[in-house]
């Protein structure tokens, strides 16, 4: 009986990365599809959709389903700390999808690879925490990869990697101002709670950001829509992809160990890039991938440090 039980969730917990990766890969490539091959070129509306999503399903998930308690904010201040994560968060996944308006996805994941090292560097920079010596030695063929790869890269473009450096370290900064700013016990919360209150504060942000920057967008939209109405279910299935990608990672990270959570990121970068040279034909040079493979050996050689250092 026990061994059923126990294949079985080990069944789950496999299901449960399956959907995490097709998630995460999907709303990549959907994306990139949306962005630079099908000419919706509106990244910030995009993101906008994302997080009107992120709101709803994050609401019918919690306060519907109960899959998680529901924690309330406590004080004004946790409130602004939350709006000052969603700021950091709002300019991470803009980044990203501008980037991917310029770049392949497989540059934009060899790129993405070097969030170990901006974390390093803004924990050193807002905590003053110091790694192991050794830690600090495997960033070097992170950072070291990533410059071979954009030498290598035929389809290279400097906004777009500005963008996409952009991206990544904003995505390091908030991983770091979330640890200290949500750190004390009080106001701690969940990865589906956090999500509940950034998404909404994460449209208002980008509303009058989408209005401003990208003129028209909802009557271009409308229009789009009627000449084609596919791009209303690309954008609806798209934008629920997003906040399944969230979903699926908080399940994972509850199933497994945050290390187990690490190895499977970097693999799954690795997958996204096989995926899309597949799906997109976009040329690869043989530097390119030398540069991503020394990028993810770094990757993995500072996930072993750290760990050796607890």
């Amino acid at each position: 009986m026990k061994s059923s039980s126990s294949s079985s969730s080990k069944l789950f917990t496999i299901g449960l990365v399956a959907a995490w990766y097709s998630s995460n890969i999907g709303v990549l490539l959907l994306n990139k599809y949306l962005l630079s091959n099908y000419g919706f070129k509106y990244p910030i509306f995009l993101t906008m959709c994302h997080m009107t999503a992120c709101s709803l399903l994050s609401y019918i998930a919690i306060a519907w389903m109960k899959m998680v308690p529901m924690q309330t904010i406590r004080s004004r201040v946790q409130f602004f700390k939350i709006s000052a994560l969603s700021l950091i968060f709002c300019a991470s996944v803009v980044s990203g999808n501008v980037s991917l308006k310029y770049l392949p996805v497989s540059f934009n994941q060899a790129i993405g690879a070097t969030t170990p090292f901006f974390t390093a560097v803004f924990a050193y920079l807002m905590t003053f925490k110091r790694e192991a010596w050794l830690t600090y030695i495997t960033l070097i063929p992170v950072v070291t990869g990533v410059i071979i790869a954009s030498g290598g890269e035929p389809s290279f473009h400097l906004f777009g990697f500005i963008m996409c450096i952009g991206a990544t370290a904003a995505r390091a900064l908030k991983s770091v101002v979330q640890g200290i700013l949500l750190s004390s016990e009080g106001e701690k919360l969940n990865s589906m709670n956090l999500l509940l209150y950034m998404a909404p504060i994460a449209v208002v942000f980008l509303l009058p950001a989408t209005l401003l920057m990208e003129d028209n967008v909802v009557g271009i939209t409308l229009a789009l829509a009627r000449d084609d109405v596919k791009i209303v279910w690309y954008l609806i299935f798209n934008s629920a992809l997003a906040y399944f990608v969230n979903l699926t990672n908080f399940l994972v990270t509850k199933h497994t160990s945050a290390l187990t959570l690490q190895v499977l990121g970097n693999a799954k970068g690795a997958v996204a890039v096989v995926v899309s040279i597949l799906i997109f034909k976009n040329p690869v040079s043989v530097t390119g991938m030398l540069g991503y493979s020394l990028t993810v050996f770094g990757v993995i050689l500072y996930s072993e440090a750290k760990k050796r250092s607890k």
